[in-house]
């Protein structure tokens, strides 16, 4: 049985990704200190290195092209300065398998091939694990930022005014649960992506590159801000920023084209979890909230595939066959 379309979507992204962990994880490894930290890494590692074998296998055995994605040789410089500290490190490798384990969910539901499904449940189980480290060690360390607690609920009721949807006359519903999980969640996501532009834009070669960064750097920023102000609104606390765990490193360390994927991913990201905010969110301003924002950064997306495309650094994923384009050139012939 021949790839779906969502199984070669799953396959190729997958591929890219990995290959692109392998260059952060094998970097970070090389300058990490903490020794309940290294083995984090170590484990991460493993885990992308064996999915890069295993998706090689499986386009090779298909007769598909396996993509060029990344490479330690090209696209990390190992013996450049430590440029991120291990706390930040641990709550990257903390996030990345949060994300995962979304990614790796959506792919089982996308697999028909039962190989391909197995393959996707086993992804899921391993970084499962991944997470279950990374969050304990967070912990044990006392780095974890948990959300806000709520009060217990004491008896059921039902919603009776429509101030629960509207602002009306000026005054705000306190924030349901659901909200509070999806501000906090995206404020966090926010604030470690900030740390990452920070620092790739101090070691970016690129001056439209760099420029590109501090402008995402000022989005992020400022949509911490507003995710923060509504959790104040309703006298929750705001999590920490990441911003201290940068070393002053200006020295090349990432290539632009592996910090530009990896940007451009984390923006494709932050548009469905601003699209899940919205579904989730009763509140008509925190849903008008979402909506610019992600206008916002869908314009910022569309700045950095410009950027790629002009230095050939996009590469082209699996795409439909253009009939139109191979009747002309029959009928050239």
């Amino acid at each position: 049985m021949r790839f779906t379309a969502g199984e070669t979507a799953q396959l190729w992204a997958q591929y890219m990704n990995d290959s692109a962990s392998i260059c952060l994880l094998t970097y970070f490894l090389e300058k990490a200190e903490d020794s309940e930290i290294i083995p984090i890494i170590e484990y991460a590692l493993q885990l992308s290195k064996s999915h890069i074998q295993k998706l090689t296998a499986i386009l090779t055995e298909e007769k598909n092209v396996v993509p060029n994605g990344f490479s330690i040789k090209e696209d990390v410089d190992l013996t450049a300065p430590r440029l991120y500290s291990d706390s930040y490190v641990l709550n990257y490798i903390h996030q990345m398998a949060k994300l995962g384990l979304t990614l790796y969910a959506g792919s089982v539901s996308s697999s028909v091939r039962q190989d391909i499904t197995a393959y996707y449940i086993q992804c899921v189980t391993e970084t499962m694990e991944l997470y279950q480290k990374a969050k304990d060690l967070l912990l044990s360390k006392g780095l974890f930022v948990r959300s806000p607690s709520l009060p217990n609920l004491e008896k059921v009721e039902y919603v009776k005014k429509q101030g629960f949807i509207l602002d009306v006359l000026g005054e705000k519903r306190p924030l349901i649960a659901a909200e509070v999980d999806n501000l906090f969640a995206n404020l966090q996501r926010n604030a470690i992506g900030v740390a990452t532009l920070t620092g790739f834009s101090q070691v970016a070669q690129n001056k439209e590159v760099k420029l590109f960064f501090i402008k995402g750097l000022e989005i992020g920023n400022k949509h911490i801000k507003l995710f923060g102000g509504k959790l104040e609104e309703s006298k929750l606390p705001v999590p920490m920023s990441w911003d201290s765990e940068i070393t002053n490193s200006t020295t090349y360390t990432f290539s632009d084209r592996i910090m530009m994927f990896y940007t451009s991913a984390l923006i494709g990201l932050s548009v469905g979890f601003y699209g899940t905010g919205i579904a989730l969110s009763p509140r008509g301003d925190i849903v008008a909230m979402y909506n610019r924002l992600s206008l916002e950064v869908q314009l910022y997306s569309e700045d950095g595939a410009n950027i790629m495309i002009k230095n050939e650094w996009l590469e082209q994923p699996p795409m439909a066959s253009d009939r139109d384009e191979l009747v002309r050139g029959k009928n050239k012939s």
